[in-house]
């Protein structure tokens, strides 16, 4: 291989090249002829009934009584549960709680939609349940059907998770519907997301020759006809205008070389069968279509290699938010690191099945004694010693957040502000700063959906691009989701500050800074779902506000979108499940969306069975049994990663 192929610049001297090709040895010694060479059923059981009444419950200074038929009252779709219209989820109140929705639509999707609930290295076990984003009253008439319907929805779940996604092809996907991918340079914690250099289209490469009848593994050079993340679309030398042979293979790949490899390897370079007629000189054919040709740098699959060495490691402890309680954190131990990934099992899960996914860039986990550092709330472990084994994380390992100074002008409590809320990623909420923190870090809770005790309250840096300054979803529109049980509508953030007497955070004191992420609006790419953080799905961009990003499921309804960073740990480029061994969900089929219609009448069949035979509960019971039994699924937020680029935010002011 010649020193400038080496140095990924023009291929120059045809005279040299003839002696490196090293395809004629191998070829020449080699005999070739020219002849050529499942869905799951879902099992429906009845769900127990719910009593024909429940206790009338006052929740602040007002009673309710389910069901009484009123206008005020829903009835959810999935559950049967009768329950006040404003606690109700999604705009059309069909169902009682995201955990609903997500069932109703799951039952109706089949296979493809299925498919989501599959993982990858050490899977999950125990069925996480979505924490309701409902007041009190909501959560405690919920609570009685949710103990007659855990076990039937741990089957369902159970069964959904054996279904194949096989089927599924980036590569296919991409081509049928002229999708462009989203570049990987846009997604720096991602492997080559930070040297991914020149890699386009026309590139040459050596890959494995598969149009050959040889008992041995033989290569020949391609052309990148398309990039599709880390995927390309490469067609043979020697095909010119031919797409018969195209296929789509990961770049990033052990079989992907750079020219000149073979040569350097003893391996033999083979003409695909198909056109090996075509020309009887194949070593000057070459000379000619390589000369000012590009191919990969000659250590790639090094850099490759490195980029995808992660220094977290099993049995690491961290500190990571309690699945349980949003306001405080937990330890955990790192049980499993998939593509930088990291499934942590919190201490005291004696089997191990207590689990929680995220990137380890998130800004969800952090070193053993940052809570007291910083006078985060902190559930004290029971475990008095640290088992056999485990060690503390190295505080260095961990995402930094940009220094602020709280000296001067800063927030305080019971400023406004917006903020995505992370128990509904597809909303952007009217909020409030409940308690500053040590080193700029604000527990936030969402107006009107707030628990009494505040355990719903979240953590946000000061910097975190999840919070916006007020009058930023109105100037950029986007849909503000009011207080619930707000009825001044439409919402006019001047009117409700001075009905609460409350101040707006100052603008200046917001993060501002866009860096040039190069996303756009349509590019694909590979998301995790943070409802349930431990799968990764197939994904659009929709919309782009500053560094702000609306991801769509595909397949999905767009009340599971979500927004996020442009910068997040939790977005990955195309072929990134392929590349690092994780699950791919595929989007939901269009023909499993048309059979919801067919099935609704046997589903609205089964909930008028539900309100019979229910064991009454008192509400003291209710309650107890709600605060300590119910098993919460934390839904994270957007990535506090540090940005380099500028942007103002315009806020738009009245007298």
């Amino acid at each position: 291989m010649i020193t400038a192929l080496k140095k990924q610049n023009i291929l120059h001297n045809p005279k040299e090249k003839e002696d490196w090709f090293g395809m004629f040895d191998g070829y020449d010694s080699c005999s070739e002829d020219t002849s050529s060479s499942s869905s799951s059923e879902e099992s429906e059981e009845e769900v127990a009934p719910l009593p024909s009444s429940l206790p009338i419950i006052k929740n602040n200074g007002q009673v309710y009584t389910y069901p009484d038929g009123k206008s005020g009252m829903a009835t959810c779709e999935m559950c049967g549960m009768v329950g006040v219209r404003d606690a109700f989820y999604s705009k059309t109140k069909r169902f009682c709680s995201v955990s609903c929705s997500r069932s109703y639509s799951s039952n109706s999707k089949k296979a493809s939609i299925l498919a989501r609930l599959q993982v990858t290295g050490k899977p999950p076990t125990k069925k996480a349940k979505v924490l309701q984003k409902q007041p009190l009253v909501a959560k405690l008439a919920a609570y009685a059907q949710y103990q007659a319907t855990l076990q039937n929805q741990a089957k369902t779940k159970a069964g959904n998770s054996a279904v194949s996604v096989e089927g599924f092809s980036w590569g296919n996907y991409i081509n049928s519907n002229s999708f462009i991918a989203a570049p990987v340079a846009c997604f720096k914690h991602a492997p080559m997301g930070t040297c991914w250099g020149d890699i386009s289209e026309n590139v040459r490469i050596e890959v494995p020759n598969t149009d050959c009848s040889l008992p041995t593994k033989v290569f020949w050079i391609a052309g990148i006809i398309k990039l599709a993340g880390y995927n390309a679309l490469l067609r043979y030398e020697g095909f010119e205008n031919d797409s018969s042979l195209d296929f789509w293979c990961n770049i990033c790949g052990s079989d992907i070389h750079p020219v000149g490899w073979c040569a350097a390897s003893g391996k033999p370079l083979v003409p695909p069968r198909t056109v090996q007629h075509k020309y009887t000189n194949w070593k000057a054919f070459l000379v000619k279509r390589l000369t000012g040709a590009k191919t990969l740098p000659p250590d790639f699959s090094q850099k490759v290699s490195e980029s995808m060495q992660y220094p977290f490691k099993p049995c690491m402890r961290v500190e990571v938010v309690d699945k349980r309680h949003l306001c405080r954190t937990r330890v955990a131990v790192v049980e499993s690191v998939i593509g930088g990934r990291l499934r942590l099992v919190y201490e005291e899960s004696e089997d191990r099945t207590d689990d929680f996914w995220c990137h380890m860039h998130s800004p969800l986990i952090h070193h053993i004694g940052w809570s007291r550092s910083i006078g985060h709330r902190f559930k004290r472990s029971d475990i008095t010693k640290k088992q056999d084994g485990h060690f503390d994380t190295p505080p260095h390992l961990f995402a930094k957040v940009k220094e602020v100074d709280q000296s001067g002008e800063w927030f305080k409590e019971g400023m406004k502000l917006e903020a995505i809320d992370p128990l509904n990623l597809s909303t952007i909420c009217v909020a409030t700063i409940r308690k500053v923190l040590a080193d700029g870090f604000l527990m936030i809770g969402i107006d009107g959906s707030e628990a009494a005790d505040g355990s719903d309250w979240f953590c946000y840096h000061a910097t975190s691009p999840s919070i916006f300054p007020v009058g930023f979803c109105e100037i950029n529109m986007i849909e503000l989701t009011p207080p619930r049980g707000y009825t001044k509508l439409p919402f006019k953030w001047f009117d409700y500050l001075r009905e609460t007497g409350s101040i707006a955070a100052p603008v200046k004191l917001f993060n501002k800074d866009v860096p040039n992420h190069g996303f756009r609006v349509g590019m694909k790419l590979e998301a995790v779902d943070l409802m349930e953080p431990r799968l990764i799905c197939v994904a659009t961009v929709t919309r782009i506000i500053h560094r702000l990003l609306r991801i769509h499921f595909d397949g999905w309804e767009e009340e599971y979108d979500q927004w996020v960073d442009c910068e997040s740990p939790d977005l990955y480029p195309v072929g990134w499940c392929q590349l690092t061994g994780y699950q791919l969900q595929p989007p939901a089929s269009q023909s499993s969306r048309e059979s919801q219609s067919a099935s609704s009448k046997q589903k609205k069949k089964a909930k008028s069975q539900q309100y019979k035979g229910h064991k009454k509960m008192t509400t003291s019971q209710l309650k107890e049994e709600l605060l300590d039994g119910e098993d919460y699924s934390f839904l994270q937020g957007a990535s506090d990663q540090e940005s380099n680029g500028s942007a103002t935010f315009y806020i738009k002011q009245e007298p």
